[in-house]
This record gives C-alpha cells, structure tokens and sequence, in this order.
C-alpha cells in the first residue's frame, strides 16, 4: 500500500510540474515569439515519413502586419465572441455536443439499415457511416491543441487543452493570443501563418489582403488541405460572402 501510494505522488508531482513547465513557457510567449509548434513538428515528421523531403512555408509578422481584415475574417468565421469570452465558449460547445450526439444517431441509423440489407444480400461489403465531427473550440483552445497537444480525441486530452486554455488566457493579451494564433495556424500543406498563405495564394501581403481574400483565408481554417486546391469552389465563394458580411460586426481586442 506505501509502495502505491509513493506511485500515486509521484506521478502527481510529474503532472504538477508538467504544468509548471506550459505556465513558464506560455508567459514566455508575452515577450518571445514561439519558435514551431506540435503540430508543425508533428507535421514535418509526417511529410518526412512520407516524401523524404520537407517543404515549408512561413514567415513571422508582427500584430500591425497581420491587417485589420484577416483578422475580421477569421474572428467572424472562427470565433464571433473572441474578444468577450475568458477563453471557452460554452455555449458554443453545447451546441456542437448536441450537433455531434444527432450526427452519431443518423450514423448508427444509417449501419443499422445497412446491416439489414447485407443480412439478405450477403455477397455484397458493408460501407459502414462514420459521424462528421464538429467542432465548438474558440480561437483560444485551438491555439492551445496547436502548441503543445496532439490531435487525438480523448477525456485527458482535452481536460489539458482546457487548463491550457485558461493560463494562455490569464498570460497573454487577446492581441497576442491573436498575433500567435495568426502566425501559426496551418493554411495548407506545409503552409503556415497568414503572411506565407497571403503571399501563396494572393501574391501579397497579410497587411494588404482585401476584404473578399481574407474572407476566403478564414474559411479554409478548419480544413485547408481540402481547400488549398479548390480556392475557386462555388461552396468556398459562398462562405466566403457570408464570412465577409459578417466582418463589419466584429470587435478586434
């Protein structure tokens, strides 16, 4: 019994001082720019392992640099109430819950039908429906998975990703949470940061982007490999108006 509970302390003090060593780094980043993230470093070991090479685009700018509608554009499409919350939107995430929870009932509907017809034609293969995942994470908490998370769904994963959440929150600025977000977030692939993808994709500068090109940045965010080849698709057009009349209504911290 004295020998688990010795166990059971240390492994309390590991994940004490793990936390100690994200609340050091993360009040670093109120003066120092982060060098990479996980899930870049995640993404040049998984480019290694399948291409042999890396091809990488990004380039740090500061907050003034980023232009006023970038940062509209994704605050609108992103995360409307950037500027009010204290780091989670829970409405937001009950929302998504219960978009996830009736999306995994029309899956097991849809495999159950399906398991039906294969019970009386047994020559054919069943394509089992999976739940498309939806999201209800702010600006905030994706900054937080991006820098020091993997990308797996898990109870203990998300607990740190909220913990996280809060100490970048009680650390850094709004402005800075926004300038780090900005210069990291992916944007295709081996593409990061607005000033790579301004220049990528429009041949410009973050600073100089318009209205109706930051909009289309925005709308990529939660899938830009999906996008980055099909920038002229009539559904990315359609977000993009709808994120671009939105613009108007956001409050930049």
């Amino acid at each position: 019994m004295r020998q688990a509970w010795r166990l059971l302390a240390l492994l309390a003090l590991c994940c004490i001082a793990l936390q100690v060593y994200f609340v050091v780094r993360i009040a670093l980043m109120a003066v120092l720019d982060p060098q990479s993230t996980t899930f870049q470093r995640s993404e040049i070991w998984r480019l290694l392992s399948e291409t042999g090479r890396v091809a990488w685009g990004q380039q740090w700018v500061d907050d003034a640099q980023l232009g006023k509608h970038l940062k509209r554009a994704v605050i609108a499409s992103e995360d409307s109430t950037f500027a009010d919350h204290g780091g989670v939107d829970w409405e937001a995430m009950e929302r998504a819950w219960e978009r996830n929870e009736r999306a995994q009932e029309e899956a097991d509907r849809r495999n159950e039908r399906a398991s039906k017809r294969q019970a009386s034609q047994r020559d054919k293969p069943i394509v089992m429906a999976s739940a498309k995942v939806v999201g209800g994470s702010t600006i905030t908490q994706q900054l937080a998975k991006n820098l020091f998370l993997s990308g797996e769904r898990t109870p203990v994963r998300k607990g740190q990703e909220l913990v996280l959440t809060f100490v970048l929150e009680s650390c850094l600025s709004k402005q800075r949470i926004l300038e780090i977000y900005l210069n990291n977030v992916e944007w295709g692939e081996g593409l990061f940061g607005a000033q790579a993808a301004a220049r990528h994709y429009f041949r410009t500068d973050a600073a100089q982007l318009g209205v109706g090109q930051a909009a289309r940045l925005a709308v990529m965010l939660p899938a830009p490999k999906r996008y980055e080849k099909r920038m002229g698709s009539t559904y990315l057009a359609a977000r993009a108006a709808t994120v671009a009349a939105r613009m108007g209504d956001v409050a930049l911290p």
